[in-house]
């Protein structure tokens, strides 16, 4: 995907009304995160793929299924467990007594949106079934390929406290994702709010889908035409390139996150009524962007510095282009 301005200006009207309507949308059920909810936005028109690690019973799947009820396009749950296959992932082929043929019976991955539930309770091998599907929007069974529909999202939940059971993905698996964020527990008014409304009945029940996925595909089309300056493509270099140099950290960032930096960077300015990107708009991404990818080291580890801190310090180190493109 080519950053940069292409083709006729963006067409930010219906950028602003498509993702204020499933905005409104997710927040009747989710309410007092708008955070959350603009990231979640955010991946969805960028074509990434969200990770939502959080604790139990802070609303992980009431986003995920939110979000994917406010759009009127396929959407398919899969329940990671430890007996699930990658073939229930991707699919099979059957065997037709019929036709005398093999006949493909596609898994849960064929839809515009999959819902994976505590995805970190499979097995690596079934976990790896998405690898091919995330990055490359098709899947490959028996040596043929079949391609994935537009839009195409993986959101993705798990509990990062309970270990028992469950299998810590790898980082392959976590590069894919574009961001990981976390729900987080209620302010006081927020829960308050959520007792009233949600004891008699769930709100999911009520949610009705405010667009559809051919309008999901245009919005994507207008993200992808705004424009990123070359001294906004040299911040995004610089951001990730510090995280590769940095002492504290054993794994940077990969030129894959470069890439999803600048596309959520461009969603970002989409929803803010804008064409072009700002270093601003990159600088409010990184921890969501970047923090899953890095790792850092035994010295940083035993001395109690987290990767959030040390992104912060490393971001903040890094000089910010001014307006006219030149270092700050």
């Amino acid at each position: 995907m080519t950053t940069g301005a292409t083709g006729p200006a963006p067409d930010l009207d219906t950028v602003r009304r498509v993702t204020g309507a499933v905005r409104q949308n997710i927040e009747r059920v989710i309410a007092g995160k708008p955070d959350v909810v603009n990231a979640a936005l955010v991946v969805l028109l960028a074509e990434g793929h969200l990770l939502i690690e959080d604790v139990p019973g802070v609303g992980k799947t009431q986003l995920s299924k939110a979000l994917a009820r406010s759009i009127d396009c396929s959407v398919r749950r899969i329940q990671f467990t430890p007996d699930l296959l990658p073939s229930d992932v991707t699919g099979v082929s059957v065997f037709n007594q019929d036709t005398r043929e093999f006949e493909f019976r596609p898994g849960g991955v064929f839809a515009n949106i999959v819902v994976g539930d505590e995805i970190n309770r499979a097995s690596p091998k079934t976990q790896s079934a998405l690898l091919e599907a995330m990055e490359e929007r098709q899947v490959t069974v028996d040596n043929a390929t079949y391609q994935l529909e537009k839009p195409f999202m993986v959101i993705a939940t798990q509990n990062p406290i309970e270990m028992e059971g469950t299998y810590a993905l790898p980082e392959a698996q976590r590069d894919r994702f574009m961001a990981r964020v976390s729900v987080g527990y209620p302010v006081e008014s927020a829960e308050i709010a959520m007792l009233e409304g949600h004891t008699s009945h769930n709100p999911l029940d009520d949610l009705e889908p405010v667009t559809d996925a051919g309008e999901i595909r245009k919005v994507i089309e207008i993200v992808g035409r705004v424009h990123v300056a070359p001294a906004v493509h040299r911040y995004a270099v610089a951001l990730t390139t510090a995280t590769r140099t940095s002492p504290d950290l054993h794994l940077g960032a990969s030129p894959r996150a470069t890439l999803h930096l600048v596309r959520a960077a461009k969603a970002v300015a989409a929803t803010q009524g804008r064409d072009y990107v700002l270093p601003d708009d990159l600088h409010g991404i990184t921890s969501p962007v970047l923090a899953h990818r890095l790792l850092p080291n035994v010295e940083a580890t035993m001395s109690g510095r987290t990767t959030a801190a040390i992104l912060s310090g490393i971001v903040e180190s890094v000089p910010v282009p001014d307006a006219s493109g030149s270092r700050a």
